[in-house]
């Protein structure tokens, strides 16, 4: 989506479950518009926060006039519930295989036929999107696939989703990124504050993790985690709203949010 659009809009990291949300992003052509609506990835829920995650996955799966369904070389689709629920919806698929860039022509092909073979009606598409290749053809295919319609939003929007979950979703990219294991899926990340200034933007951040012990690891010996993961974040920021930005980041433990109704509502997961 985010090549597609020519803007970042969902947070990328090399780790599973990288998207928490449903996110809109809204691509403007001269004669089209196409919402496109990045889901978390398909799993079996362990808690409260990936049952709710797994309830955008399937509120997506209504509304859909066209499915593109993401793989790599290597995956298999177990879902079959998801699987299912696609096929019953008589919506096209559009199949697209990333990451061909990192693998050999064989397999690659292999895959194509893997694909094709197992589901006829789908159309099968090798793909590059940190490279760029064949995204032009993506386009071309989801355009030719979807029902004609009047626009959904005006022709200047993006997303459907506020600055500050950007910048949320920016600190907890870093995070992301600087940590291993089970803490970054132990972290939400809250803003208290957001004050616009004429050049300069303050925000302050709450970063939430389910234990104690987690939030030592976090902070770092004398502070010097959470200050990396501050200097980071404020970089991207201040590329994405284009102004300078003072950027407080505080930890705080709200223990076993991720199985919380109340706090995964205040969270926006419900």
């Amino acid at each position: 989506m985010n090549t597609l659009l020519g803007e970042k809009l969902s947070i990328i990291t090399p780790k599973a479950q990288t998207t928490r949300h449903r996110i809109l992003g809204i691509a403007n052509g001269d004669d089209y518009q196409v919402v496109f609506s990045d889901t978390p990835g398909v799993l079996t829920p362990n808690y409260k926060l990936q049952e709710q995650m797994m309830q955008f996955v399937k509120t997506a799966l209504d509304d859909a006039d066209l499915f593109i369904v993401l793989v790599e070389i290597n995956d298999d689709f177990e879902h079959e519930d998801i699987l299912f629920r696609i096929k019953r919806s008589g919506a096209p698929v559009l199949l697209l295989i990333n990451k061909i860039d990192l693998s050999k022509q064989d397999e690659v092909l292999f895959s194509i036929t893997k694909w094709e073979k197992a589901y006829p009606d789908w159309h099968v598409l090798p793909i590059s999107a940190l490279m760029g290749f064949n995204i032009d053809k993506v386009l071309s295919k989801i355009l030719e696939l979807l029902p004609e319609s009047p626009p959904f939003y005006p022709k200047d929007e993006l997303t459907d989703k506020p600055l500050r979950f950007f910048v949320a979703e920016i600190v907890r990219e870093k995070i992301l990124m600087n940590f291993h294991q089970e803490i970054p899926y132990s972290v939400e990340v809250e803003i208290e504050s957001y004050k616009e200034e004429e050049k300069l933007v303050r925000i302050r951040c709450h970063i939430h993790v389910a234990r104690n012990s987690q939030k030592g690891i976090i902070i770092g010996h004398q502070g010097k985690a959470l200050k990396k993961i501050g200097t980071e974040a404020r970089k991207d920021i201040e590329t994405m709203i284009e102004k300078q930005v003072f950027l407080e980041l505080y930890v705080k433990v709200s223990k076993n949010w991720r199985e919380d109704e109340r706090q995964l509502r205040r969270f926006g997961y419900k």
